[in-house]
């Protein structure tokens, strides 16, 4: 993530909570344009594009807000990227700011993949043990399954990584049987 994503990241934060806005609907209409702005080459065409004056350009971005439901914060921050001319960052920018948006709303993000399918009652475990571990009151997951674990979980929060799963044992078991060894 450039410093400058993350720091127009932050300033839309500290917009949106001064004015106490909806966080997740503001995350949403940011993904939603993101989305449509990836989607439809016309609409990067007319954004990026340095000879179309910047009025035309604010009338098309006020024509898609209006029919949006787009909120006038985020349509301004939108302008501003767009008159900074960078539109084609607006896609790490969002990611930056649901970083810090779940940060201030206490959510951890972990990815967990398991070996077997889980169920509720075993994923409100596991997150609940998430949310101790890391001090939040939220925990976002996403699961997924790999079968090469033979068992157990992996849990990614961030950057670090717990392994708890029996092929990361067995391998502990077979380096420290080796070590013995040697």
């Amino acid at each position: 993530m450039a410093a400058v994503d993350l720091r127009y990241a932050r300033a839309l934060a500290a917009v949106i909570s001064n004015q106490k806005l909806d966080v997740v609907a503001t995350q949403g209409q940011l993904n939603d344009f993101a989305d449509t702005l990836e989607a439809s080459a016309e609409l990067r065409e007319v954004l990026e594009n340095p000879s179309i004056p910047e009025p035309q350009k604010l009338k098309v971005l006020d024509a898609i807000a209006a029919k949006s439901g787009m909120s006038k914060t985020v349509r301004n921050f939108i302008a501003v990227i767009a008159h900074h001319q960078r539109l084609h960052e607006l896609r790490s920018m969002v990611a930056a700011y649901d970083t810090i948006a779940d940060e201030n709303a206490s959510v951890a993000e972990a990815e967990i993949v398991s070996a077997l399918p889980l169920d509720e009652k075993n994923r409100k475990l596991l997150e609940e043990k998430i949310s101790t571990m890391t001090g939040q009151q939220h925990v976002h997951a996403t699961y997924s399954e790999d079968a090469t674990l033979l068992g157990g979980a992996v849990v990614t929060i961030g950057s670090t990584v717990y392994d708890g799963s029996i092929r990361a044992q067995l391998q502990q078991l077979k380096a420290r049987l080796i070590a013995a060894g040697a």
